[in-house]
């Protein structure tokens, strides 16, 4: 697969609306064209310890940031006819499809491919966490739970075994 667009959010709370930041890697032709990243105020607007201790953002990082539709505004054009690709796509696209039903948008229905399962097809022994896979395809996984760190890593991924 060349052609697609590596996404990945992280949340505030346990809440699936709950999505802070967002991380995009669009691949054409099977090169990076583009990258896109952006914090996200969240819906329901609150931190949980274990959330912020993930991937290190809290509410002073977010108050200010924009909501999620004039983000996916951004978004929808980079993404347009490509299949969206996560890791672990179960959680990220239950957290898109909860987030457009929050702020009620028409979902596109959007293919979505996953990696994480794929991976475990490809290797069925050992962990398939993101940064263990990434390092599997030669990609170094240096800033884990940043969105846009783990959309390339994803991105990379991909590549090699989509």
């Amino acid at each position: 697969m060349k052609d697609f667009a590596a996404i990945d959010f992280e949340t505030a709370n346990g809440e699936c609306t709950s999505v802070c930041s967002v991380g995009l890697v669009v691949v054409r032709d099977g090169m990076i064209a583009d990258r896109f990243y952006s914090l996200i105020h969240p819906e329901p607007d609150y931190y949980t310890y274990w959330n912020t201790r993930v991937h290190g953002l809290t509410q002073n990082d977010t108050d200010c940031a924009p909501v999620f539709p004039e983000v996916w505004r951004k978004v929808e054009p980079l993404i347009a006819g490509l299949p969206l690709v996560a890791h672990n796509k179960a959680f990220d696209e239950r957290c898109l499809k909860a987030v457009f039903r929050c702020y009620q948008m028409d979902y596109p229905d959007y293919p979505f491919l996953c990696t994480l399962a794929k991976s475990r097809r490809v290797w069925p022994q050992g962990r398939h966490n993101l940064d263990v896979i990434a390092a599997r395809c030669g990609y170094n996984l240096t800033d884990h739970h940043h969105a846009l760190a783990d959309a390339e890593a994803c991105a990379a991924i991909a590549l090699q075994i989509l």
